[in-house]
């Protein structure tokens, strides 16, 4: 279980915006030393002094893994939250074919979405052996889940990659008791900012979108087991949400 006082150290990747924002606003404590990751230094950060921003791009796996190891150095990791998921241009609308997506665009998801993800874990195991009750959590999407309807053909093989990362990664890590799970989502209220009242975000979006809060607290809920237990997966799609 977390001990109140006890400082944790975090390492976040996608802090610029929307569920990124919402973890490091809400998760770490103030006394908890955060590494926050992404290719723009948000603005709320100045409200944030225990923060220390990562500048790269995720496109470029090798490259990224190695200026965020670079950062940390041989500092001790409790959770590593890979909050990172790149779609095609055209994907979630009318418009789309997989036709017309370049070998580059499809490259490009696959290495910020995939590639990055197990080289920077890969980077920072001795950080995460550190630690007692060490956590991989990686945002999936219920894009990754068995028979969803949607046609984004190079997104939902990520998803399920993230998935697949899981399940062995688990296996690798298992000696070492550090829990690696996956939270797959379905449509976030992003539009929203996490302290908006969760009665309002209900009603304004017809619950077809989930709550930020509700995302935040699954989180919780992950970083508050012993490192006797593994969650694995949770699945989360809004209730509206027929996408599964």
């Amino acid at each position: 279980m977390i001990l109140k006082n006890e400082k944790k150290t975090y390492l976040i990747f996608g802090i610029s915006k929307g569920l990124g924002k919402a973890i490091t606003k809400s998760l770490p404590n103030e006394n908890d030393e955060v590494f926050g990751i992404s290719r723009s230094k948000p603005n709320y950060l100045t409200e944030k002094p225990n923060v220390t921003w990562i500048s790269t791009d995720l496109s470029n796996p090798k490259n990224s893994a190695e200026i965020i190891k670079e950062n940390i150095g041989n500092r001790k990791i409790d959770y590593f939250i890979y909050n990172v998921g790149i779609w095609e241009s055209n994907a979630f609308t009318e418009k789309y074919s997989f036709e017309e997506n370049s070998e580059l665009e499809i490259a490009n998801i696959i290495n910020t979405n995939i590639t990055s993800c197990i080289l920077n874990i890969k980077s920072v195991i001795e950080n995460l052996k550190q630690s007692e009750n060490a956590k991989i959590i990686l945002i999936g999407s219920t894009w990754g889940l068995d028979n969803h309807n949607g046609k984004e053909v190079t997104f939902s093989a990520t998803k399920f990659a993230l998935r697949g990362i899981v399940h062995s990664l688990r296996e690798n890590l298992r000696e070492y008791k550090i829990g690696v799970s996956i939270v797959n989502l379905g449509y976030l209220a992003t539009e929203f900012e996490n302290g908006e009242n969760i009665e309002t975000v209900i009603e304004q979006t017809d619950g077809k979108l989930i709550p930020l809060q509700d995302v935040i607290g699954a989180l919780k809920f992950i970083i508050s087991t012993s490192n006797a237990s593994c969650v694995k997966e949770i699945n989360m799609p809004a209730m509206n949400d027929f996408n599964l």
